[in-house]
């Protein structure tokens, strides 16, 4: 009677045994989540939503520049200002009966005096009577893309006919705006790479600061034969956790702001001063490819922290190698 529970208790000596050690383990290398690893994650969040946001407005100003590039190959604009004596709807009719016969035209459009009243009202209010104005009337004269008239040839057949005529092909004030917006996302990529670095030295001093923590543990394991790429890939997970954590919350974050935007804009478009904003820069919609891309950062963000990680303990263990002959 007296030898069961001597064998109780070693039975359950022995298995709480087997369960320290399994603790031991299975206990992390790197510790769970603490004060600074939440603001890591914190940090991380904002420098994605950041990062997103540049990546979205460069994407914007890039279709647009995109869309002024091809119009300027698609349409021209003849221009008639009203003088003394000039018959304003014979002079747009005999314009546009030139231009129509240039090869390289598709054909031509008289804006009306609706549609001009309506190009005029976000500065000039509504209910405006253009024939009470000395108002310019617009012709627009759409191009062949492939084989554009001989504009030189078009001016010189229509002003000697109608002398207050001008023909703008555009190519001036789009060339100058598509320039503004290509150095627009040469800023917004140089924005963006420095945000990214910013991300970068922000993990390896995270890093540092885990491994600071646990270098005694670290170097233990490592003097013990543990090698450097288990150690690096405790880290390389325990960082790629924080990563997705935080890019994921940025990245949704900031594809909301998109979003709302986005319906703001639309709803908002029924103004002039809209109409406006819009020939300028679309309906503020990212699209697609937007979308996709703040994915792909979140993941490029992600990947890069755990990289960064694992690029940091492999020189913080080749470090320890080289000082320990010195020991």
């Amino acid at each position: 009677m007296t030898d069961l529970p001597a064998d109780h208790l070693q039975d359950e000596t022995a298995e709480t045994t087997t369960v320290r050690r399994v603790q031991r383990k299975t206990a992390p290398i790197v510790p769970a989540q603490n004060i600074a690893g939440r603001a890591l994650v914190l940090v991380i969040a904002i420098m994605t939503f950041l990062s997103c946001l540049t990546f979205g407005a460069v994407t914007l100003v890039r279709d647009t520049a995109s869309v002024w590039e091809n119009q300027i190959s698609r349409e021209a604009t003849i221009q008639i200002k009203p003088a003394d004596g000039l018959d304003m709807e014979a002079a747009l009719a005999q314009a546009s009966q030139i231009a129509s016969e240039f090869p390289g035209v598709k054909g031509t459009k008289i804006i009306d005096r609706d549609a001009t009243a309506r190009l005029l009202e976000p500065w000039l209010g509504s209910g405006l009577n253009i024939d009470e104005l000395p108002v310019p009337r617009l012709i627009i004269v759409t191009i062949d893309e492939a084989s554009p008239p001989d504009f030189a040839a078009m001016r010189a057949a229509i002003t000697p006919k109608i002398p207050t005529a001008a023909l703008d092909d555009h190519r001036t004030w789009v060339d100058r705006l598509v320039a503004m917006a290509h150095t627009t996302v040469t800023i917004g990529i140089a924005v963006l790479v420095l945000m990214l670095s910013a991300t970068v030295l922000t993990v390896v001093f995270a890093t540092r600061g885990a491994m600071a923590g646990n270098g005694h543990i670290i170097e233990v394991l490592h003097f013990v034969g543990a090698e450097a790429r288990f150690i690096a890939r405790e880290f390389r997970w325990h960082f790629l956790v924080t990563g997705m954590k935080g890019a994921a919350a940025g990245g949704a974050l900031a594809i909301v702001v998109f979003i709302v935007f986005s319906w703001w804009s639309s709803r908002n478009m029924a103004t002039p001063q809209a109409d406006q904003a819009t020939a300028l820069f679309g309906n503020f919609a990212i699209g697609s490819a937007g979308y996709f891309g703040v994915g792909l950062m979140v993941l490029v963000i992600g990947v890069l922290t755990a990289a960064t990680s694992h690029a940091t303990v492999v020189a913080y263990l080749s470090d320890i190698d080289v000082r320990q002959p010195e020991g």
